[in-house]
């Protein structure tokens, strides 16, 4: 099982999430959001785990520059932005009443899967009905409104090969409670041994 703590914008955070056993960090490039973190900071944050660069709406040209800024391992793509040849990337989709999996692009490695956020596109600390997407085929990394207290029962109900957690993780928008994300990831990698 895959944990990514998303929204990572300093050291102090990044590192928590590893000593929790966070196999992902997620670092936001879109300027919108209050957990935005300049490819050049993002660069300088150690870690040892996949690093995914979060993009919404986003330029290839934008793309690959902040890719190699941040020594991102995987793109994570909101929005317009596509499939880019060369670059590990997942998509993400809102699940909403007019969710259909059948929709689901080909070529990607993964689907972040989230609850719908409108322009926020994401972070909102909302879930989903779960079961709409039990039985996905595809790669799936299960997001939206998931925490300590109900992530075991998401993994149980989706199965995902991944989970990602942010708003629900924090003390404020940006700054991660470290007590909040290790009970999250001991939370979650007990539900999926």
């Amino acid at each position: 099982m895959l944990v990514k703590i998303c929204g990572i914008t300093n050291h102090e955070d990044a590192a928590a999430a590893v000593d929790a056993g966070a196999g992902a960090l997620g670092f936001n490039f879109w300027p919108k959001s209050p957990r935005y973190v300049h490819a050049e900071a993002a660069g300088e944050i150690p870690a040892e785990v996949l690093r995914v660069g979060v993009f919404v709406n986003e330029t290839e040209e934008r793309i690959r520059e902040v890719a190699g800024i941040a020594r991102l391992d995987v793109v994570q793509l909101h929005g317009s932005a596509s499939l880019l040849e060369g670059l590990r990337a997942w998509r993400a989709a809102s699940v909403g009443e007019d969710f259909d999996p059948t929709q689901l692009d080909s070529g990607y490695e993964a689907y972040l899967l989230d609850a719908p956020a409108g322009l926020l596109h994401g972070g909102t600390g909302r879930t989903f009905d779960w079961n709409r997407v039990r039985g996905v085929a595809a790669r799936i990394v299960l997001a939206g409104g998931l925490g300590p207290d109900n992530v075991a029962e998401a993994i149980a109900t989706v199965r995902p090969w991944g989970v990602d957690a942010c708003s629900r993780l924090e003390s404020s928008p940006g700054k991660k409670d470290h007590h909040k994300v290790a009970a999250f990831c001991r939370a979650a990698l007990q539900a999926s041994s």
